[in-house]
């Protein structure tokens, strides 16, 4: 495998549990609660910007080849399983305050 698609997978599962890892908003705004919308819209922000990573990466490496919607909708898919461990650490493993 080239270094870049390594890299690309690390930084896809980094950037996948990082709105799971903080209360604030982008990493810059301290919220409250950040309630679930908060953390869809900022995983899809952070798709969005791995996926310009890679455009810029695979341009390094050889023409860039076009994708259609099943390409991003597997893409997506996988950086949502990325995301699972975050997701269970943030919503399932929450100490109970009885």
């Amino acid at each position: 495998m080239e270094t870049s698609v390594i890299t690309l997978l690390v930084l896809a599962f980094v950037a996948a549990n990082l709105p799971f890892a903080t209360q604030r908003l982008a990493g810059i705004k301290k919220l409250a609660n950040k309630h679930f919308g908060w953390h869809l819209l900022e995983l899809v922000a952070l798709y969005l910007l791995l996926g310009l990573l890679a455009r810029v990466l695979e341009g390094r490496i050889s023409p860039v080849h076009v994708q259609n919607w099943q390409f991003y909708v597997t893409t997506f898919s996988l950086f949502m399983v990325f995301a699972f461990p975050g997701f269970v650490a943030r919503y399932f493993w929450q100490a109970r305050s009885h």
